[in-house]
């Protein structure tokens, strides 16, 4: 070895020594001040003095100004504020979110994984309170926790508009995760680095509420029993939930791999409560038993499942609240879908994983209009399990999709279920999906998939063709109304670069791509990006149910497309896929080659695109939702040519803008009215995995204002008087270069730096639980800019 190259390895090693020997100095220190550590049990009455401390004052604290950042998979250091068992779990160095992981990892879901904090430390999380002797000075001198906040206290924010570019900010940034025995060097390396991260400090009411709870111990209450009226409730659903017929049975088991991500509640008794349906091994009356597995399709392990309600302890976050109600109606509804119809089951389908992870075949006997009325009754909430679940985070894992695009669904009626049953039963091998192979990446599954894909579309436009060609005229019936009722039947998605937003109704200006989405579709974007996705497996996993979502998302565009004149649609795809060479152009050409026949709708303008979005929201119009109109009547007249002008911005304007901008008006009276300005960014076409920016069209960006809280990752905030609305919207039209955009926000912004951040914080949040108080939760603030 080269003289040059063996010092600096000598140095390397002798660095790495002095750290590890300074840790393990440090933690004898922490020994002989305070003990050995130990798991403390932090649990107390829910009535006690603490107890109601907690809720009353500590908890709110922990809410408004920890869990805003620290929730879910993608907090930093696996760091949960959302309950007192994720902040007695502790931190990780594991990464959830990891790309370039070569194996999968075991899970680490909380309260799914491991049963109580001491079966934590065997998974590798340290503490960030104090598990040594218990006493007020050792309680806050051996917690990261508290240390984090007097660190922020000693070491505010440098007073300047942003902040210095030793912070590290965005959700994939180098993680500094410290335990007790290394804070002294982590807090002399990062002065600023205190708590909250990036933001401004507790104000000192704040602080001491916590500080006194750190030196007590962090006492928390045991959850009380339900409420009566809720328990009955629970005992009347799982009931429903767990017949022993096989019928039954197999029901149960289709319902709970489609609900396992949603947060319950009784309509009738309001939102005050939240449940999830979960897996046990113990029948209702019993307490539950959970069973834990990577996949909710999964060997269960035992002979028979029962399914339960679990109640959430978890505070709601916006980015994985997905409520969904249970009342009379729901209950009469799957009574007649599921249980009224004459068909039989006869055997219950294993769990091995060609059968589980393909549900046309494990639910092959539930009729196929049944499986997808269900669907569709809720569609919002079956799309929301790819853009809220564990799939939908970071920029390759949404780079399959639009910025934003409309879906409609095909009308249940559309095939007889003898059909539709027949052909999804002959074509249940050509509908396997990657989750099949766990969570490995073999050569050739992509050709594998596309082959089946291809073979599948070749069958099914065979069948339209041949079987329905005389039977159903290809026109606007085919879409599927809502019944006149639900507004379920109209969808927008928002892609917001590394996030993603789906919203009841047509909101914005008519897109350029839109989705019909049939049963086939929706089921394997459910099992593909829900059901069968693993955030804890490898890459191959994960690359390949991106890549196999291209294909679902083709189907879904040339569905629409088969409402079009047929001499439009080569020119539409054409638009769509702009620039792609090789493989994906000849998929694409094959693919749109299967549009069996002609449209039976008759255009007769020189934009059949433009009309015939033009009828289907005048089909819609009695189901459409209109939460998000800014011409509801909600909005303020005085407001709304102000946001409609900002709506209207495009081009190099709208590329400065951040991906989604939260709007505060103030009007005269002190009231606050709320807008959300998202940014729609083009893209020549949306087929390349890993180059999205060699595809991007910046000189095409919109922009789609609505009113009220739309999006979970907030990158700005803007605040203003009315009466200056007028000066916004010129300023955004004059928009041309990164430093007219810091103007902008010196004028309007309420950055990380801003004093009065966590007061405008509270207030945002306030408004948004008292407007959508059954779809709040808190809204993360990972992605806020620093610009």
């Amino acid at each position: 070895m080269a003289p040059r190259k063996r010092n600096k390895l000598l140095r390397a090693v002798s660095v790495c020594l002095l750290l590890s020997g300074c840790a393990t100095i440090a933690k004898l220190s922490f020994d002989d001040q305070f003990g050995p550590p130990a798991v403390v049990d932090r649990q107390v009455e829910a009535d006690s003095s603490w107890g109601k401390r907690y809720r009353q004052q500590v908890k709110p604290i922990l809410d408004q100004r920890c869990a805003v950042c620290h929730g879910c998979y993608d907090a930093p250091c696996q760091l949960q504020f959302t309950s007192p068992e994720g902040i007695d779990r502790g931190a990780s160095q594991a990464i959830v979110y990891d790309g370039t992981r070569l194996t999968e990892v075991a899970p680490t879901r909380l309260f799914i994984d491991a049963p109580d904090t001491h079966a934590w430390r065997q998974k590798g999380f340290y503490p960030i309170l104090n598990e040594r002797r218990q006493t007020e000075f050792a309680n806050t001198e051996a917690s990261v926790f508290y240390r984090l906040l007097d660190l922020k206290l000693q070491h505010p924010l440098p007073v300047g508009n942003l902040l210095p570019e030793t912070f590290t900010l965005g959700t994939n940034r180098q993680q500094e995760c410290t335990n007790i025995e290394n804070f002294a060097q982590f807090a002399q390396q990062n002065p600023l680095w205190g708590m909250p991260y990036a933001l401004p400090g507790l104000n000192p009411r704040e602080f001491a509420v916590l500080r006194n709870w750190l030196a007590a111990g962090a006492p928390y209450p045991k959850e009380p029993p339900l409420p009566v009226s809720f328990q009955l409730e629970v005992e009347d659903w799982e009931q429903f939930f767990n017949r022993d017929s096989l019928k039954g049975r197999l029901v149960a088991r289709y319902l709970y791999e489609h609900l396992f991500l949603g947060h319950l509640y009784f309509e009738p008794l309001g939102s005050e409560y939240f449940f999830t349906l979960v897996r046990s091994s113990t029948p209702p009356g019993q307490p539950i038993e959970l069973i834990a597995t990577r996949r909710p399709y999964d060997n269960p392990g035992v002979e028979r499942v029962y399914y339960r309600l679990q109640p959430v302890r978890s505070t709601l976050l916006a980015k994985t609240h997905m409520p969904y109600a249970l009342n009379t109606q729901r209950m009469r509804n799957w009574e007649s879908w599921f249980f009224d119809d004459g068909y039989e089951v006869n055997l219950l389908p294993g769990y091995d994983a060609e059968t589980a992870s393909n549900p046309f075949k494990a639910f092959a006997q539930i009729p196929v209009q049944t499986r997808y009325r269900f669907l569709i009754d809720e569609a919002h909430f079956t799309i929301s399990g790819f853009i809220k679940g564990p799939v939908c985070r970071g920029q390759v894992a949404l780079n399959v999709i639009q910025d934003r695009f409309w879906v409609f669904f095909l009308e249940p009626d559309h095939l007889e279920n003898e059909i539709a049953d027949k052909f999804l039963a002959e074509q249940s091998d050509h509908l396997r999906l990657p989750s099949e192979a766990e969570s490995t990446l073999r050569p050739g599954l992509w050709l594998k998939y596309s082959g089946l894909q291809r073979a599948y579309l070749e069958a099914k436009y065979k069948a339209l063709s041949g079987v329905l060609e005389n039977q159903v005229p290809l026109n606007l019936n085919v879409v599927w109304d809502g019944d006149g009722k639900n507004d379920n039947a109209a969808l927008t998605v928002f892609r917001h670069f590394d996030s993603a937003t789906v919203v009841k109704g047509l909101v914005g200006e008519q897109p350029q791509t839109a989705w019909l989405i049939g049963y086939s579709v929706l089921e394997r974007i459910h099992y593909l990006l829900v059901a069968g996705f693993d955030v804890y497996g490898n890459i191959g996993h994960q690359l390949l149910s991106r890549l196999y979502m291209d294909f679902l998302r083709m189907e879904s565009e040339f569905n629409f497309l088969s409402l079009l004149p047929a001499e439009t649609r080569e020119r539409e795809w054409g638009q769509w896929y702009e620039g792609v060479t090789g493989d994906v152009r000849d998929y694409v050409r094959d693919s749109s080659q299967l549009l069996y026949r002609q449209s039976d709708i008759v255009y007769r303008s020189d934009d059949p695109k433009q009309e015939l979005f033009q009828r289907l929201q005048a089909r819609f119009k009695p189901a459409l939702s209109r939460k998000f109109l800014l011409s509801a009547p909600e909005a303020p007249p005085q407001h709304l040519v102000w946001l409609q002008q900002l709506a209207r911005i495009t081009g190099v304007q709208a590329s400065l803008l951040p991906q989604v901008v939260i709007i505060s008006v103030e009007d005269d009276s002190g009231q606050l009215h709320f807008y959300t300005l998202l940014h729609d960014n083009a893209h020549s076409n949306i087929s390349s995995l890993l180059r999205e920016e060699s595809n991007r069209r910046p000189e095409r960006d919109r922009v789609t204002v609505v009113r009220g809280i739309l999006g979970a990752y907030p990158s700005a905030f803007w605040h203003l008087h009315e009466q200056s609305l007028p000066n916004l919207a010129n300023a955004v039209s004059l928009l041309s270069s990164e430093s007219d955009y810091q103007s902008l926000m010196n004028n309007f912004g309420i950055r990380r730096t801003n004093p009065l951040f966590w007061s405008f914080s509270d207030r945002l949040h306030d408004f948004y639980q008292q407007t959508q108080p059954v779809d709040f939760g808190l809204l993360d603030f990972n992605r806020l800019e620093n610009r």
